[in-house]
């Protein structure tokens, strides 16, 4: 199956740069390049990417509220009934102050502008494929970012309690930004059997994703930084 690709960036060098080494790949497919975000929710709705590489910083609609509205809400997509797009946040620094808002606004993955290209390549195979990237940079500011906070525990949600404990300690993992094969490890069980519990867990959190999961686990207070 071919991927499409929306490619959104202010710079239109990087622009060009992110789509010679996509389109190397026979199963990419560049379908369109945006330079802002009004722009990409245009072509959003006539173009049905699956996976849309979006830079944060960028005049007008910056990444983030391009990506709330795609994501978040579909606001802005206009008649579009298909799944909303993947997307995977592009940025020049690993300890961007918007790295929290960017997963929280629903995107899937958080790579590095400056990212080798087979890990470019690799990141949008992964999310398109219903799985998030959380590198453990990514995981380590997202745990700064609450453990910056004043501590208010919060009670674990509706959806939480549903958990079962075994459910509940894989949770935790993926909060720590363990893989599936590091929590297989941990407890000692299958790959398979890990991966059938991350499913679970997703679908009774009500998530796309990992990366929603775990700022979930935190914002209820199931996980805490340090622990």
């Amino acid at each position: 199956m071919t991927i499409r690709v929306l490619i959104v960036d202010d710079q239109a060098l990087l622009r060009a740069g992110f789509r010679m080494i996509l389109d190397e790949e026979d199963d990419l497919e560049v379908v369109g390049e945006a330079e802002n975000g009004e722009r990409a929710i245009d072509a959003v709705a006539r173009l049905e990417p699956d996976v849309v590489l979006m830079d944060i910083r960028m005049p007008g609609l910056d990444g983030l509220a391009a990506t709330r509205r795609l994501v978040g809400n579909g606001d802005g997509v206009g008649d579009r009934a298909v799944e909303p797009p993947r997307v995977i946040i592009l940025t020049t620094f690993d300890l961007d102050e918007y790295v929290y808002e960017a997963l929280r606004s629903g995107a899937s993955g958080f790579l590095l502008k400056d990212s080798p290209p087979d890990q470019l390549v690799a990141a949008i195979r992964v999310v398109a494929g219903g799985d998030a990237l959380i590198a453990p940079s990514v995981t380590r500011r997202l745990i700064a970012e609450f453990a910056a906070r004043p501590s208010r525990p919060a009670p674990p949600t509706a959806a939480i309690a549903d958990l079962t404990p075994r459910e509940l300690e894989v949770l935790r993992l993926i909060a720590r930004g363990k893989s599936n094969a590091e929590i297989a490890d941990e407890l000692v069980v299958s790959g398979t059997t890990v991966k059938s519990h991350v499913a679970r867990i997703l679908m009774k959190l009500g998530v796309r994703d990992r990366v929603q999961a775990v700022v979930l686990a935190y914002e209820s207070g199931l996980a805490q930084p340090g622990a």
